[in-house]
């Protein structure tokens, strides 16, 4: 099986800046359409990209580009901006469940909307965007949907400090293994990805100046992980709750320097794996 995502459909959430945009851009390598979803249409006052920036940038990467506005949290959007990646390219490939939202606080210091949002954007959007695709992914001859979600633990030390945002992470984790397994006949590969280390990305503001970025790798190294897997054989590697550079070592790659932001400073460990 061809390892390229040439001529097939990427849909990507969260996809106007980090490492959705970066994901974007290894697609659009390979001559895929990718499409753009995310809420900034305009340019933002403090963070980088729209979806239209990164349109422009998938075109000259050699992809071709659908950008769509959608707020995740909306599922009568994401039906719609679904059903006109298929009209435009008359199918889907991949789906890629990357935005989200997160609060590192815990139980009184979290608002009652502040746990909604995550939850509307993490979990319950992962399940909305694989619902409103499953019916075209069912379609195609090696379909997969990937999301940005750590691998599980019921460590206290994941659930103490941020209980709320862990839970709508696992949540979405979760909803990965029990679709797996639910669509592992029909040939649908579900599987999550999570970095390693931390990612130098406009999120480490919310970690209120607690990691360095010349202490992270890039998005780069997310992107060539989740290229690695959603060009796999669907049938024989779903299920998965994976750390980047695992991918990227079953791959035979070596050499992660490359991806860190100064390869002088000692690395980060994400949250959930640190």
């Amino acid at each position: 099986m061809e390892r390229s995502l040439a001529g097939r459909t990427v849909f990507v959430t969260g996809a106007s800046r980090g490492i959705g945009r970066a994901i974007a851009l290894r697609a659009a390598r390979d001559g895929a359409n990718v499409v753009i979803v995310a809420k900034t249409s305009e340019p933002h006052p403090r963070l980088p990209g729209t979806i239209h920036t990164v349109a422009a940038e998938v075109e000259v990467a050699g992809g071709r580009a659908l950008p769509l506005a959608v707020d995740v949290r909306d599922s009568v959007a994401i039906e719609k901006a679904v059903a006109r990646a298929v009209e435009v390219f008359g199918g889907l490939d991949v789906l890629v469940n990357n935005a989200g939202a997160i609060r590192l606080t815990g139980t009184l210091d979290t608002p009652v909307d502040r746990f909604d949002l995550m939850w509307a954007v993490n979990a319950r959007a992962m399940f909305a965007c694989s619902r409103a695709c499953l019916p075209h992914l069912l379609r195609a001859d090696n379909a997969h949907v990937l999301t940005l979600s750590p691998p599980i633990s019921l460590d206290p030390a994941w659930l103490a400090p941020h209980a709320p945002y862990t839970l709508s992470k696992y949540g979405m984790s979760l909803l990965v293994l029990g679709m797996a397994a639910e669509f592992a006949a029909d040939g649908v590969a579900f599987n999550a990805l999570w970095p390693r280390t931390v990612i130098a990305t406009a999120a480490l503001a919310m970690l209120g100046g607690r990691v360095r970025p010349e202490t992270c790798r890039s998005p780069e190294i997310v992107a060539d992980a989740a290229h690695a897997i959603v060009t796999r054989n669907s049938r024989a590697c779903t299920g998965g709750l994976r750390l980047d550079e695992d991918v990227l070592k079953e791959e035979g790659v070596t050499d992660l320097d490359r991806y860190r932001v100064d390869p002088s400073l000692p690395l980060t460990l994400d949250l959930f794996v640190g």
